[in-house]
């Protein structure tokens, strides 16, 4: 992933707002800021907070951007729900303002936001190196290691030879239902999984299975996502290798979570008593 840092949302948010006449609801600007970023892709802008899945990483940053230019004095924020810009926004984002030394060495800075987002980008790249480096064996008991924090249970690897298209299987617990599963692994760098390969693993789990999971290191091709739900048909889970590190990164599979100590000043320590005697 190539988010951009928090600061360097800032001006092309201010800039984006002024192009739509000074205000603007929320969901006016997420997708044309991501218009300036060409970096973003599509696996970008759809992927999610870890800590919270039901919100897009590329709105919370910019929602983050935001926050900070009304501390500045940037952006309105009395108004819920509309974006606005204030005079000194204004003036920024139209370059009628010089920025101070302090101003444009803070527009620089990471914030905490940037680095934690930087750390989990790099932690995904190692993830998914250290997959593809994995043998077909190895992975395949990879797989095993995944699915079981996940809900599965009494999960093994199919013997060689008599898989038939199926790499293992085991039950997958939904409250008190357990679901009969299979799973196809594909240790791939860089051919896609395509169609046949999805339509392949569904026919040899018809009739043994009630669920399905495609897990692979590399991609699936448009193709194969529409082909992964079909009427009438059991209905596949697709993972591919970014699906698989965020997935590990939220979960705490073979990842550490390291905390991250903050220090600030305790006003109260320096506000020592008058001493009799003493001014």
């Amino acid at each position: 992933m190539s988010f951009p840092k928090q600061s360097e949302v800032e001006l092309p948010l201010l800039k984006t707002l002024l192009d739509l006449g000074g205000k603007a609801e929320p969901r006016e600007l997420y997708s044309r800021l991501a218009t300036i970023f060409p970096q973003l892709t599509q696996e970008d802008l759809t992927a999610r907070m870890p800590s919270n899945p039901s919100i897009l990483r590329w709105h919370n940053l910019v929602q983050w951007s935001r926050q900070k230019l009304v501390e500045k004095g940037d952006l309105d924020g009395s108004t819920r729900g509309i974006w606005k810009l204030t005079a000194r926004g204004r003036a920024r984002a139209t370059g009628a303002t010089s920025n101070s030394v302090e101003e444009l060495l803070l527009a620089h800075q990471a914030t905490l936001k940037d680095l934690v987002y930087e750390n989990e980008s790099e932690v995904k790249r190692r993830i998914i190196s250290e997959l593809q480096n994995l043998g077909a064996t190895d992975f395949e008991q990879f797989c095993i290691s995944f699915l079981g924090p996940l809900g599965y249970e009494q999960l093994q690897v199919t013997k060689r030879g008599a898989d038939r298209g199926i790499d293992g299987h085991g039950l997958f617990r939904q409250g008190v239902v357990s679901i009969r599963s299979a799973f196809q692994a594909k240790r791939w760098r860089q051919n896609p999984v395509t169609r046949p390969e999805i339509d392949k693993f569904r026919g040899a789990i018809q009739g043994d299975y009630d669920h399905g999971v495609f897990l692979t290191t590399g991609r699936f091709t448009a193709d194969a996502e529409a082909a992964s739900i079909k009427k009438g048909a059991i209905s596949l889970l697709l993972l591919d290798g970014d699906a698989i590190a965020e997935s590990m990164i939220r979960n705490g599979i073979g990842v550490v979570r390291r905390p991250v100590q903050l220090f600030d000043l305790d006003p109260e320590f320096f506000r020592f008593p008058a001493a009799d005697g003493f001014l």
